[in-house]
């Protein structure tokens, strides 16, 4: 398997990166386990080997500390599942959702993708800015429910 190059895209004093050794995953995890509605009460063993086996993203401000992230469930051949995007509450309202988003969906890896997908409770409006709609045949999905925490 061919190591995938560190990406990285700006905006004013913002750098989106996938550079694994800047993200600090304590932080994401304290987050993602104590503020959002899809991984509350998750494992930091969890959100390590989620963010191993994906294509993680951090935003970061200038003098680099983190102001969200996401990361890319891929085969980086046909197929995306975008998840845990999150930025800081002391972040948000500077548009760092939007930029987090297009640099995922910028990322020259993930260029020619057969699908992308999802899943949000709340943030619709954001997800259809760049392409993202509900399913055109909900009924050719299906789920099964379970993991570990």
């Amino acid at each position: 398997m061919t190591e995938i190059p560190i990406f990285e895209h700006y905006r004013d004093s913002w750098v989106v990166s996938t550079d694994p050794a800047r993200l600090d995953l304590g932080i994401v995890q304290y987050w993602l386990s104590t503020a959002s509605y899809w991984a509350e009460g998750v494992s930091l063993a969890v959100v390590e080997r989620g963010f191993r086996h994906s294509c993680a993203f951090g935003v970061y401000a200038a003098a680099g500390e983190l102001g969200g992230w996401g990361r890319v469930v891929t085969d980086y051949a046909t197929y995306a599942y975008l998840t845990d995007v999150f930025i800081l509450p002391e972040q948000r309202g500077q548009g760092l959702g939007k930029l987090l988003v297009e640099a995922m969906l910028a990322h020259p890896e993930l260029q020619g993708l057969r699908k992308w997908m999802l899943g949000t409770r709340d943030a619709h409006g954001l997800y259809e800015q760049y392409g993202f709609t509900g399913l055109r045949n909900p009924g050719s999905a299906m789920e099964r429910q379970g993991w570990e925490r």
